[in-house]
């Protein structure tokens, strides 16, 4: 299908990534795509039992989605290694943390996952997470993060991006301008950061090689950057999405939000404000994981 050819309803759901309860294409899964008419679906534990009952589900929503006459879609996982990785044994565990420490283990990591996702009909992941950890600070990406060095971030996570791209899986670096120097967790409230145009410069090198390497998406973060945009944090930020992300940088590709449950958002801004904001700052993707709006959950 050409994006000309949608309706106004279809080019407003193309626009939704939302989470949803259970494990097969249920009635609330079918009001998702029939009613709503979503550009995508993001799976958590709770909507996986088995790999034969995951590859049911995928194959399910993509065939339902096309009956509808809805494009096919985006169906995106986090699956990160380390401490966040929806996907559980018997898929492969990588449970190191920091997850990935050479360009070697992530292009390891990269291709054993991208076969099992796509084996699965998971065509995007969440992942790299290409956030510089602070030394000096206790970072709430320390176990997540691949180091607090940018160089080194950037090429074990520019493997990552292409070992899952050259296997038809789509990467989404995070979380853009970079969290590694934050405390507060955004999953409960909304993290302010001081920091310099020395430092903010020094997260913004893995988040362009991801871009020189053609990431096929960026996800925004919850933080406010007080340099950028001392009003809204990144993922509701013209500033930050279009005038840095886009115009400055050059991105061209996708570009998502953090979920908007998590407590960053919903503690601050009702779900009307959010949305004008987003849709201002030009992102194309808005990403709800829960049902219904609530603080704690998210990526």
């Amino acid at each position: 299908m050409e994006a000309d050819t949608f309706t106004i309803e279809q080019l407003a759901g193309q626009r939704l990534m939302l989470g949803f309860d259970g494990t097969t294409l249920n009635a609330d899964l079918k009001n998702l795509i029939t009613t709503f008419k979503v550009g995508g679906l993001i799976l958590f534990t709770r909507n996986i039992e088995s790999p034969d009952q995951l590859r049911r589900l995928c194959s399910d929503v993509q065939d339902y989605a096309a009956d509808c006459g809805q494009p096919p879609l985006f169906i995106a996982i986090d699956q990160e290694g380390g401490q966040v990785a929806r996907l559980k044994a018997p898929f492969t565990e990588f449970p190191e943390t920091p997850p990935l420490n050479s360009s070697a283990a992530a292009d390891s990591f990269a291709r054993i996952t991208a076969a099992e996702l796509k084996e699965m009909g998971i065509n995007m992941n969440m992942a790299p997470v290409m956030d510089v950890n602070d030394p000096q600070v206790d970072s709430i990406m320390v176990k997540r993060a691949f180091s607090h060095d940018p160089d080194l971030v950037s090429e074990i996570g520019v493997a990552v991006i292409n070992g899952l791209q050259v296997h038809q899986v789509m990467a989404v670096a995070k979380h853009f301008p970079g969290i590694g120097r934050t405390t507060l967790d955004s999953h409960l409230d909304q993290p302010v950061l001081e920091a310099g145009p020395e430092k903010l410069a020094t997260d913004l090198i893995p988040f362009s090689a991801a871009i020189a390497n053609q990431v096929a998406g960026i996800m925004l973060s919850h933080i406010v950057y007080k340099a950028l945009d001392p009003d809204l944090p990144a993922s509701l930020s013209a500033r930050i999405a279009h005038d840095l992300l886009r115009s400055r940088m050059g991105y061209e590709c996708l570009v998502l939000t953090d979920d908007l449950d998590m407590g960053a958002i919903g503690n601050h801004y009702d779900i009307d404000t959010s949305v004008a904001c987003i849709l201002k700052a030009g992102v194309d993707l808005i990403l709800v994981c829960h049902k219904k709006p609530g603080p704690g959950a998210g990526l």
